[in-house]
């Protein structure tokens, strides 16, 4: 049986990390996103770590009949190149980031 080319795009869930994880993160500093219930064709062109301060997702990778959930209060890590179809029951928002190609990124301080 042939692999999917997709099996190893996995979306990773952390439930509820502790306030020092997300401060570690410094996501207070990342750009915020939302939208509305609804379903929503996504492609990652790049990794995406984002965290929910509210709403309600399941999302069903492309060639996939699996879907994986997450919420409120979940850490989500989601891997480049993967397609998927978000449908959102519980409008979404969340602060998100983009992974960058440079590891030589320096500019990063605990203040915004």
């Amino acid at each position: 049986m042939a692999a999917d080319s997709n099996s190893n795009l996995r979306i990773t869930i952390e439930r509820n990390p502790s306030q020092s994880r997300l401060a570690e993160l410094n996501i207070k500093c990342w750009p915020k996103w939302g939208c509305s219930p609804g379903k929503y064709q996504l492609k990652f062109d790049a990794e995406e770590t984002c965290y929910l301060v509210k709403g309600k997702v399941k999302a069903y990778p492309k060639g996939s009949s699996e879907f994986v959930e997450f919420g409120a209060g979940d850490l989500v890590t989601i891997p480049k190149g993967l397609s998927c179809t978000w449908d959102v029951s519980v409008a979404v928002d969340k602060y998100y980031k983009f992974e960058s190609n440079s590891s030589s990124s320096t500019t990063s301080s605990s203040s915004c």
